[in-house]
């Protein structure tokens, strides 16, 4: 036996639970690992209250992207992994057929990658859903360059600050926009070149200033709802503006005043790198370790609980006070 989060209805933190259950063997094309630690995401908040792209399948519903820890055992079928290895998991499936909240997990193959020596499990926990969906915001369709420049909205987010990094890495310019000014120093710290507390200030005015009165070649934006009239009027006229998340429930209007004309306009889903196309894959798998190796990559780790207060540990994601990543660890 082990210990899993399951919950059987859908509701706020409360309904986790975490429980004894049957240690799994892992089938064709499968491993099992032993979980040191485990990153929290938004999308395991919505996918609890059942607000996510997909619904769980209740009751007994697993969940969890994310996770760093050994391999204890490998499937038929299985190259490239075995006993020992230290692992990393990589958002490549979905929660209703895999999930990570347990003492020992078993994931499919594909999900897993090395590793790099020196990156510890709280690390390889925090990494894979930040940096892909950076990655893909930034590289794979933002096509950035060294010089651009790049406005983060909800900079303080796990995907905000990676996003700061990934531009930093590319020799482009993060603009990082966070609600209020008591960010600011903390995100200059992690790498911005400029900061901008959009309840402050006349965010497109200041844009402008920092750009030379063009705009940025690229916003990324988690929050949508109605500020989508003002990020955009911040976009240079070729310029493109990426949708990740909604983090404002309120609907999002359409820009279609003349003005707009020639900015690129498109929502994102990590699963277009993690899931849809192999070739993605495995450039952002490259990306990311490549970083991880040099260090110009390292996720910033906000709090970490243990895994039996996985309650605590929601009600602290969904409070929108962290700076970073909140990690759940196991002691075995």
């Amino acid at each position: 036996m082990t210990k899993a989060v399951r919950f059987d209805e859908l509701g706020g933190p409360e309904v986790l639970r975490l429980e004894e259950v049957k240690l799994d063997e892992p089938a064709q094309g499968e491993v099992r690992i032993r979980v040191d630690a485990i990153g929290l995401n938004r999308a395991e908040s919505n996918f609890r209250s059942g607000t996510y792209v997909y619904p769980p399948t209740l009751p007994g519903s697993g969940l969890g992207y994310e996770a760093a820890g050994v391999v204890e055992a490998v499937g038929d079928g299985v190259d490239g992994f075995a006993v020992g290895d230290a692992v990393s998991a990589v958002p490549t499936f979905l929660m209703t057929d895999y999930g990570t909240y347990g003492e020992s997990v078993v994931l499919p193959a594909h999900a897993l990658v090395h590793r790099p020596a020196g990156v510890d499990a709280p690390t390889g926990a925090a990494t894979w859903m930040a940096y892909t969906t950076a990655y893909g915001l930034l590289v794979e369709f933002g096509g950035i360059r060294p010089g651009d420049t790049v406005l983060i909205n909800a900079a303080s987010s796990s995907v905000g600050l990676a996003s700061i990094q990934v531009a930093n890495h590319l020799g482009a310019v993060p603009i990082a926009v966070t609600r209020t000014h008591t960010k600011k120093q903390r995100l200059l710290d992690a790498g911005a070149a400029h900061v901008i507390p959009a309840e402050d200030v006349d965010l497109v005015a200041e844009v402008h200033a920092v750009t030379g009165g063009r705009g940025v070649q690229l916003a990324v934006d988690a929050v949508m709802g109605p500020a989508v009239t003002t990020l955009i009027q911040a976009v240079a006229p070729d310029g493109t503006l990426l949708f990740y998340g909604w983090l404002d429930p309120a609907p999002a209007p359409m820009p279609v005043a003349p003005d707009f004309r020639g900015r690129n306009i498109r929502t994102f889903a990590f699963t277009e790198v993690t899931v849809e196309d192999a070739a993605r894959l495995q450039r952002a798998k490259h990306f990311v370790n490549a970083g991880l190796r040099a260090g110009t990559l390292r996720p910033v780790i906000d709090r970490t609980f243990d895994l039996a207060d996985v309650v605590a540990a929601h009600h602290y994601l969904e409070s929108n006070n962290q700076f970073g990543k909140i990690l759940l660890t196991v002691q075995h």
